[in-house]
């Protein structure tokens, strides 16, 4: 079940919009890094957390308290997915189209004609094919999902945690074997089409070749061997598309004390034309 907290009614201008989208691994571990990330960063009106690790009465009142509206949709110990605004938001839906996976994974609001759809992937690798099967019809779900806002010509964003590596160039060399589920050749298939429904893969529109990276594994070094795979994205309808302006990967975060493994995507949209 989600849970929605509203927090008071904030003034709203034809403004550029930023959001962003971050696994942040635990929310109640890291919940101070979340609000002095969100201190730090003003003009971010959206931030999509993933593997939020809690139900939803467990979620920190904290960010309610300070006047954020959140919507969060738990579960316990495990997965879920919370979207914290600084802007009255409405959920428009919970769980995808046709994907049985009782697991909370997909939370989506509109806010200000703006639709952010924030989701958290299987990953893949657990549970022999079954496990990875789950991953392939969360993908389908998307497909079709995207397929229904893209005929309302909804202005909108899929973002988060995709466990996908796209391309090759989307991960360090010997980061993972050709047979890990964030690379097998039906996975990076699989996003392909969700793309050839008409969306736009933000970083690359912007960012055509060269590594980017959004997380990097607790072992081995791998942040300080830059040692990373670019797996949390933000694909883009053409509405939202047409106003992309950037894209920032916040690298610092990931060598902060007790941080997650992964770091905050950040997007622009220039405002809306009149």
């Amino acid at each position: 079940m989600w849970h929605q907290l509203f927090i008071g009614i904030n003034p709203v201008s034809n403004t550029p919009l930023r959001f962003a989208t971050w696994n942040i691994n635990s929310i109640r571990a890291r919940a101070h890094l979340v609000h002095d990330w969100l201190d730090r960063n003003p003009d971010c009106t959206l931030l999509a957390l993933q593997e939020i690790k809690c139900e939803e009465h467990q979620f920190p009142t904290s960010f309610a308290e300070a006047g954020f509206h959140v919507a969060i949709l738990g579960q316990k110990a495990y997965n879920g997915v919370a979207i914290i605004s600084r802007r009255p938001l409405t959920v428009t839906m919970t769980g995808l189209p046709g994907v049985t996976d009782p697991s909370s994974r997909y939370i989506e609001v509109e806010c200000d004609g703006f639709t952010l759809g924030n989701l958290y992937l299987p990953n893949g690798n657990s549970g022999g094919e079954e496990g990875y099967a789950r991953k392939l019809a969360f993908f389908d779900g998307l497909t079709e999902r995207a397929r229904t806002l893209l005929s309302t010509h909804t202005c909108f964003a899929f973002i988060g945690d995709y466990n996908v590596c796209p391309t090759d160039e989307d991960l360090a060399p010997k980061a993972l074997s050709a047979s890990d589920a964030l690379v097998r050749p039906e996975t990076r298939a699989a996003f392909r089409r969700l793309l050839w429904t008409g969306l736009t893969d933000g970083l690359r529109a912007l960012h055509p070749t060269g590594p980017y990276y959004t997380f990097w594994d607790y072992q081995s070094a791998a942040f300080q061997r830059n040692s990373g795979l670019r797996i949390d994205h933000a694909l883009l309808s053409p509405r939202a598309a047409e106003r992309l302006t950037s894209i920032t990967i916040d690298r610092d975060e990931r060598a902060r004390e007790k941080c997650s493994d992964h770091v905050p995507v950040i997007i622009e949209l220039a405002a809306r034309s009149t």
